[in-house]
């Protein structure tokens, strides 16, 4: 059937409608950039549009890089381009449902309607109903910042994961402070300062030198934030990117590396302080997101190519990863103890723990579990506050006996 028939296309706008289309693929979650809408036309002036399929397939190649997107693009196709009752279709998603826990086809379609609701064409919709103008938003009705606080991030619809974002932004991450070698002048050291007490004396010309103190001086450690990006991490490293990104314009020292079959650094992508340019470089820059995981090989790199570099002067890690490694954990146990013996303190962030039931099982997570000072969810808001608490309290004295365990 061709296309040409349906309301979207009778004006012959196609340019114009597949920008609309590209516009609704990038607010319901899809990563779609102006390149993207030139190739797709390229490619339409190629194929034609004369075939449904051959006009689903060929936006599909654009607009679709990752396997989890299809399902998604597969909805907003047929909604944007087929459905004769979109308008209806959409009203009635935005009726209030009280259920049990949403199933991914709910948070899809979700993420479908926000991104119809916020900037839809006028082509798609029914010409003869008047426009209504709505008076009562439903979708922010039950959403209230205590409740973004425990929402997992992978049940978070498109508006709710935009709060959490600015939310993220604004969480501060204290930093213990550790005492260095160097002094600094104070007023009751217990060290002589012979070089402040020198100058005084000049300053007094004779008479009684007065005795400057000195005492050490304390510094924010060094952090490094380790991020697992594969394609089960996926929606949880993104978030937690917004949150490193603030910590890297915020403090000095932090470096971030992200890992999935292979070893990236993204320190200086992070470093610009619009976040969405920031991680627009950043997704250029890395090649594997969303694939395999291979930890063991890339702890191994980074213990070889980097910790000398970053782990020097009481450095803390960040390590962001569910632990579950496509190699069975080969290697790691050996990367993670050497990792754990080369900084001050290892913090290991798993999602997973969000689930009551969490047992250790997998092979890569009985691997790491040993070697970390300490073992946190990060799944929602609550659990990023937590771990600036954990960071601000004395770190606990590491037994030889519980790494050997």
């Amino acid at each position: 059937m061709s296309l040409l028939r349906t309301p979207a296309n009778e004006s012959g706008r196609l340019p114009e409608n597949v920008m609309y289309f590209a516009r609704v693929l990038r607010t319901a979650g899809i990563p779609v950039g102006t390149h993207q809408v030139l190739a797709a036309l390229d490619a339409l002036a190629i194929t034609g549009i004369g075939s449904r399929d051959d006009f689903y397939w060929t936006l599909a190649s654009v607009f679709v890089d990752r396997r989890e997107q299809r399902e998604l693009f597969d909805q907003a196709f047929h909604m944007f381009w087929r459905d004769p009752d979109l308008l209806g279709r959409i009203m009635h998603m935005m009726l209030p449902r009280v259920e049990g826990l949403p199933t991914q086809r709910d948070k899809t379609l979700q993420r479908l309607q926000e991104a119809f609701a916020r900037g839809a064409p006028e082509t798609p919709t029914l010409p003869q109903q008047p426009e209504r103008e709505i008076e009562i938003d439903a979708l922010l009705s039950f959403s209230s910042r205590e409740l973004l606080q425990d929402m997992d991030f992978e049940s978070m619809s498109g508006a709710e994961l935009a709060q959490a974002k600015q939310l993220i932004a604004r969480l501060d991450l204290p930093l213990r402070e550790v005492r260095t070698r160097r002094l600094v002048s104070a007023a009751h050291g217990r060290k002589f300062d012979a070089r402040a007490s020198l100058k005084a004396a000049i300053s007094a010309h004779g008479g009684v030198i007065p005795l400057r103190r000195a005492a050490p001086r304390s510094v924010a450690p060094p952090l490094v934030v380790l991020v697992d990006i594969s394609g089960s991490m996926s929606r949880y490293s993104r978030m937690f990117l917004h949150f490193v990104h603030a910590l890297t314009n915020a403090r000095q020292r932090v470096a971030v590396l992200l890992f999935g079959t292979r070893l990236t650094s993204i320190t200086r992508e992070l470093r610009q302080r619009d976040v969405d340019v920031a991680l627009d470089r950043v997704a250029t820059r890395v090649k594997d997101w969303a694939g395999g995981t291979r930890i063991g090989a890339c702890l191994h790199d980074f213990n070889r190519l980097w910790s000398r570099r970053l782990l020097g002067q009481n450095a803390c890690v960040l390590l962001l990863s569910d632990g579950l490694d496509r190699e069975g954990g080969a290697g790691l146990a050996a990367e993670m103890e050497r990792l754990h013996k080369s900084c001050r303190q290892l913090i290991w962030l798993n999602p997973l723990l969000r689930y009551d039931g969490f047992e250790a099982r997998a092979a890569g997570v009985v691997a790491m579990r040993p070697h970390v000072d300490l073992f946190l969810p990060a799944h929602n808001l609550e659990s990023l506050a937590d771990l600036g608490r954990a960071l601000a309290a004395p770190p606990r004295a590491r037994r030889p006996e519980a790494r050997a365990a």
